[in-house]
């Protein structure tokens, strides 16, 4: 046998046995025979690199390092699941469907919802093409060279026929356990949980890191099962098992809602026995050929749902409430707590809304109180816990002024407000802002960082974090920072320079003025100096400017330091210009009709159909009313095509749009 004949042999062998390993648990080598084979792999690869195969098992071991994530456009929608809290709402899902198909009784699939990260992929000819995050489920990121690095993923297929599969890539209890230990002797910061843990390794340029991570991953959705002949999604599942995919074992049949409500409870009790973070159940119908009949909403499909178990309450002692002000003033009561942790987080700090509701509730300094995550992210309390009060315990008081500029405050219906626009705390929320994903996405730069540089001197105004680079050695030193995260920091924070006009507009905090009406400004006005220029009738002839907004965003601009802020930023190199397409200004089918879309469109996503129709100067609405002009439909399109036809407003499918989206393109009118 020859050194590639061995090579070939060796890669065999050793896919099979990672698979007997890592999906199997049932290894039929030693660790040091595999690690024997391996070594000899890798000595042939080093000797003949070009006989190198992608789906080599050495391959896994990471390296590949890119400056950035690809987008991916999926070629199916991936959808989101809507939310069911209570055992009502498992029935009155499943009367829905019993009601839609016509049927006594349905057959459903229950499997664990893992707390993870949504991830697809897709094989052709039996090879790994790609990787793709979930994203905004229209486009997401290519981590192709992430994903490889875990090895219960196979790198190649004996299907052939080109396939996409849907899943969760999660990180494991015992590597989160063993990744924080080692964190812990390095003195670095721990990881707060497994989900958070697991989307920050795929996030990593550097898959070397991601490798290292002890990911895995469970498939769930075979995507198109019915068209590979499938009648059931249980059969897709075990197709992907004798693939070789890591399906759940703990997924189970069941026959009507009751045996669902049984398999809820049980796996409520073993939730805490997983080997990884589960959030709740998701239910699906089993037989495929009800998905077409029961459809799909905007974003999620009806033929699934998914119970959410009850947040978990922990009790803890409420030391003390402060007082934090946003950025448009609101001034908000918080909770200062005895740090406990709470689903994997640990929690020193919880909103307590306004003073009704601390009212409401008699929270008292000193309380005993029980606290959640709201909706699993954001922390509040629940209640006090008045039979633990000692009597020493403080009633809760309102500020009556800004405890950071000392302003009176003004109190409208439940909220109190700092009215000094000028007011430094106001300042931190308006960077916060800025920096954020839908305004300038500046990387790094999130709500504590913000807050440490402005309390360490580094930040007082926008101007000033594009002069974050004068204080990169003594960021250097503050605890979680080094070379490395801050040289990406500066890197993120010049890239800003480079964005469109629309994130700037949105990031600059105007009053009245969000992300989409900061688009349609951006295109509108092409430049910021011809916006700077515009008075507030040239404002009022903008559809969705009315008169508030257009006296807000005027007044912004004639406001002196707001003239200074925006010529300093211009000096700095940051973008004043519309980088998108150009709104068209010729006649086109489009031009001036309020348009609904309905259905899902298999050429695009609504999010793109969207501003391609604005972009041709339509105005998308989500309800359909007299008002209409068009509806334009896919496939699944529901109630709004039913009312369209009942107020005969005029309505194209997919394909009639197409073309008359051809010919706008082509400059027409038809």
């Amino acid at each position: 046998m020859d050194e590639k004949q061995r090579m070939e042999e060796l890669i065999e062998l050793l896919n099979r046995y990672n698979q007997e390993y890592y999906v199997n648990d049932a290894p039929s080598v030693s660790d040091q025979e595999y690690d024997r084979l391996m070594g000899e792999l890798m000595m042939i690869e080093k000797n003949h690199p070009d006989w190198i195969s992608p789906y080599s098992p050495s391959q896994r071991v990471g390296g590949e390092v890119v400056s950035s994530f690809n987008k991916i456009k999926h070629k199916r929608m991936m959808l989101s699941l809507a939310n069911a809290f209570s055992s009502d709402d498992i029935r009155d899902f499943d009367r829905k469907i019993k009601e839609t198909i016509h049927v006594d009784e349905v057959e459903y699939m229950c499997e664990m919802k893992i707390d993870g990260l949504a991830m697809s992929i897709t094989y052709d000819e039996g090879e790994f093409l790609y990787a793709a995050t979930r994203g905004d489920g229209v486009v997401g990121e290519d981590v192709s060279s992430n994903i490889k690095t875990i090895r219960s993923i196979p790198l190649k297929s004996k299907e052939t026929r080109e396939f996409e599969i849907r899943g969760e890539v999660y990180m494991p209890l015992a590597s989160l356990s063993r990744l924080n230990e080692e964190r812990k002797k390095n003195g670095e910061e721990l990881l707060a949980n497994a989900r958070n843990a697991a989307a920050g390794s795929i996030r990593q340029l550097d898959s070397s890191i991601a490798s290292k991570r002890g990911l895995d991953a469970y498939w769930y959705y075979f995507v198109d099962a019915e068209k590979y002949g499938f009648k059931k999604h249980s059969d897709s599942l075990d197709y992907l098992t004798s693939l070789g995919f890591r399906t759940n074992p703990e997924r189970r049949i069941c026959k009507g809602v009751e045996e669902v409500l049984a398999y809820i409870a049980e796996y409520t009790k073993k939730r805490k026995t997983l080997a990884y973070d589960i959030d709740g159940i998701v239910i699906k119908v089993n037989d495929l050929k009800y998905y077409p009949i029961l459809g799909y909403t905007a974003k999620t499909p009806k033929w699934a749902i998914a119970y959410k178990f009850p947040p978990e309450e922990v009790i803890t002692k409420l030391e003390d409430i402060i007082f934090t002000v946003g950025r448009t003033g609101k001034i908000t009561p918080n909770a200062v707590l005895s740090p406990v942790r709470v689903q994997g987080s640990m929690i020193a700090r919880a909103t307590l809304h306004n003073e009704d509701f601390v009212a409401s509730k008699d929270i008292r300094i000193g309380d005993y109180v029980s606290i959640r995550k709201a909706g699993d992210v954001i922390p509040e309390v629940v209640s006090p816990l008045p039979s633990r009060r000692k009597g020493d315990e403080l009633p809760f008081k309102m500020i009556e002024e800004c405890p950071i500029c000392h302003t009176p405050l003004i109190k409208k219906d439940a909220m109190h407000f700092c009215p000094n626009i000028h007011c430094e705390a106001r300042n931190i929320e308006g960077l916060i802002h800025f920096a954020s994903k839908d305004a300038m996405d500046i990387e790094g730069l999130g709500d504590k960082n913000i807050e440490q540089f402005f309390n360490q001197g580094f930040l007082k105004n926008i101007v000033d974090i594009y002069h974050l680079k004068e204080y990169a050695q003594e960021i250097m030193l503050l605890d979680g920072y080094g070379e490395r995260s801050v040289l990406k920091l500066l890197d993120a924070i010049e890239d800003s320079k480079k964005n469109s006009l629309e994130r700037l507009l949105f990031g600059l905090g105007i009053k009245e003025v969000g992300a989409k009406l900061a688009k349609t400004l951006a295109i509108y006005f092409k430049n910021l100096d011809n916006l700077m220029n515009a008075s507030e009738e040239d404002l009022l002839s903008i559809r969705d400017v009315g008169e508030i907004s257009s006296h807000s965003i005027y007044s912004f601009f004639k406001e002196e330091r707001n003239i200074a802020l925006i010529q300093k930023l211009k000096e700095l190199g940051v973008n004043m210009e519309y980088l998108g397409q150009a709104k068209r200004e010729y006649d086109n089918f489009f031009k001036g009709k309020t348009i609904v879309l309905t259905g899902t469109l298999s050429s695009m996503g609504r999010k793109e159909a969207t501003e391609t129709l604005e972009l041709y100067g339509a105005k998308v609405t989500s309800s359909v009313s007299k008002a209409t002009d068009l509806v334009i439909y896919g496939v699944e399109a529901g109630s709004k095509l039913d009312k369209a036809q009942k107020f005969n407003i005029k309505t194209l499918d997919e394909e009639s749009f197409l073309k008359e989206l051809e010919n706008a393109r082509n400059g027409g009118n038809s």
